[in-house]
């Protein structure tokens, strides 16, 4: 099912796409798992689910509901409206994604969050019941960057966090300043993070990405983005602080792009788990 949702005061809209169990609801709830970039993550989010619940012995995962953000768009992405509601503020204006088009802004992310508790939340609550102990918010590269920003900013929205090559590096790490302010602030309440990356996004290329005339600029982008160490430290700078359990996880063969699959279902596992991984 997909809905178009306008916010509140704005009125601007975002497609939220849906997917709820066939079965009964048990008596807290269906457990929620919230995405970014719903128009390309839906698909593969709903078919790992389906599989990994039909064999619970074996996946260890159960039943839920899925809430991708999106945008009424045809395409995968809608870059303009991404790179404005993934990001952290304060924000910065960069050139047109096309020669004709607008200038692109960042910073919005604090407007994504206010739609998720404001608009999204009650609006899910009112479909189906959704138990509020094991909500999980799940993004990939700006999405990651999102979804840690939404864990820093002590909303408290969600009680699991998965951060898929986040751009932790973007506009000169501010993000890091705001880990800073949530680590002194943290009151110890029960939260898991899952941060990951794929295995060529360090310093490392695919093999199939030498020897192109892309090459050099990826890797001056990748040596720049430093996805993989920096998500690495800070699961590690978050697992040590007290009921926040942070894991990284690094996935062989992927790249940036490759590894949407793979974090999607971890996604999947991690958000309806009936232990946590």
């Amino acid at each position: 099912m997909a809905y178009d949702l306008a916010a509140r005061p704005s009125g601007e809209t975002r497609r939220i796409f849906v997917h709820v169990p066939a079965e009964t609801p048990p008596p807290e709830g269906w457990p929620l798992l919230v995405m970014t970039d719903g128009n390309a993550m839906i698909a593969t989010a709903v078919d790992a689910l389906r599989v990994q619940a039909s064999y619970p012995g074996g996946t260890n995962v159960g039943p839920g509901v899925i809430a991708a953000i999106g945008y009424p768009v045809d395409a995968a992405y809608d870059p303009l409206r991404r790179s404005f509601d993934l990001s952290p503020p304060p924000g910065r204006h960069y050139p047109p994604f096309t020669p004709a088009g607008p200038p692109v802004r960042t910073g919005g992310a604090d407007e994504l969050l206010r739609f998720i508790e404001g608009d999204l939340l009650p609006f899910l609550e009112r479909l189906v019941p959704i138990d509020a102990a094991r909500r999980t918010l799940f993004g990939h590269s700006f999405g990651g960057l999102f979804a840690l920003h939404a864990l820093f900013s002590g909303a408290g929205l969600f009680s699991r966090y998965v951060a898929a090559s986040p751009t932790i590096y973007w506009e000169d790490g501010g993000l890091l300043e705001a880990e800073r302010r949530f680590g002194e602030e943290h009151d110890g309440s029960s939260v898991f993070v899952h941060l990951s990356s794929g295995e060529y996004e360090g310093e490392t290329l695919a093999p199939f990405q030498y020897g192109r005339d892309d090459t050099e600029a990826r890797l001056a982008k990748a040596k720049e983005a430093q996805t993989t160490r920096l998500a690495r430290e800070m699961a590690g700078r978050l697992g040590a602080l007290p009921g926040l359990a942070g894991r990284f996880e690094t996935y062989p063969g992927e790249t940036h792009m490759t590894v949407l699959p793979v974090a999607v279902a971890r996604a999947v596992r991690v958000a309806f788990g009936l232990s946590l991984p």
